[in-house]
């Protein structure tokens, strides 16, 4: 069975071009979304992969249309494949219920993980120059100078034992996690 999919991110742009094509490719149904690519949650294409089942085929008017990167899109034709579901983009060459059309997805998913490589090899040697000269990376150890004036009056107000916890984190301004945190890192024992 062929069941369709069509998206559009606003309102004011029309589904009508997409429904047209899915028809006339023999789509049984045609689940449509609107809402943009980039959010996550597409309900009616959630709806129309929950409904797949093994030898089905999802057609897309144009691959946009259903991922939001390439990345996304080859874990969704996994996915696919795993229930033994084909895919057709009735725009673009890719129809993975043909060998040819499996060969020019795998060549895309092969650009998709050798940019992730390319990425993660980037990132670790920029790490490393860093390192070189000294630079370390991630959140500087310590109090900020303001942190640092409030911790010692947090201090001095515990162990003055004038004021509850609560009373001293709403002085100072911080919430009473915060107080705690403080008065650890001044070493003070807390009772």
């Amino acid at each position: 069975m062929k069941l369709g999919y069509c998206r559009v991110s606003t309102r004011e742009q029309n589904l009508d071009l997409q429904v047209d094509a899915l028809t006339k490719e023999g789509c049984s149904e045609i689940f449509q979304d609107q809402v943009s690519g980039v959010k996550a949650d597409r309900p009616q294409l959630n709806k129309l992969l929950e409904r797949l089942r093994a030898g089905d085929t999802l057609v897309v008017w144009k691959l946009d249309r259903l991922g939001r990167s390439l990345t996304d899109l080859v874990k969704l034709v996994n996915e696919l494949n795993q229930k033994q579901v084909g895919l057709k983009s009735l725009s673009d060459p890719i129809d993975t219920t043909t060998s040819q059309g499996r060969f020019v997805f795998n060549i895309f998913a092969s650009l998709a993980e050798l940019e992730r490589d390319i990425i993660v090899e980037r990132t670790l040697a920029g790490l490393d120059a860093a390192r070189a000269r000294g630079r370390q990376g991630g959140r500087p150890r310590g109090l900020s100078p303001e942190a640092e004036n409030k911790a010692l009056a947090a201090e001095s107000l515990y162990k003055e034992r004038k004021l509850s916890t609560r009373q001293i984190a709403k002085r100072l301004g911080i919430s009473t996690s915060t107080l705690y945190d403080y008065l650890r890192y001044r070493g003070v024992k807390i009772r």
